[in-house]
């Protein structure tokens, strides 16, 4: 495993890091490691997302188009 060292932290980042580290009941470096990870991993799809923020539990029904209303390529 790679080793990661980061100089010039601010004073004030670290402090929020190491509180936000706490509130997870982690090390800060594990909170880091974590935050690290999900900065670089691979982003959600697309209908995922609006899954997330538009679906029935935010009170939005969303109607699947796709197979009931086909679409011609775009003519350029």
């Amino acid at each position: 495993m790679a080793n990661l060292s980061v100089r010039k932290l601010d004073d004030n980042i670290y402090a929020r890091l190491r509180i936000r580290a706490a509130n997870h009941a982690v090390s800060i470096e594990e909170e880091a490691r974590r935050i690290i990870s999900k900065a670089v991993s691979a982003p959600e799809h697309i209908s995922e997302v609006f899954r997330k923020h538009f679906g029935p539990h935010n009170g939005i029904e969303l109607e699947s188009t796709s197979q009931q209303i086909p679409h011609e390529p775009m003519d350029f």
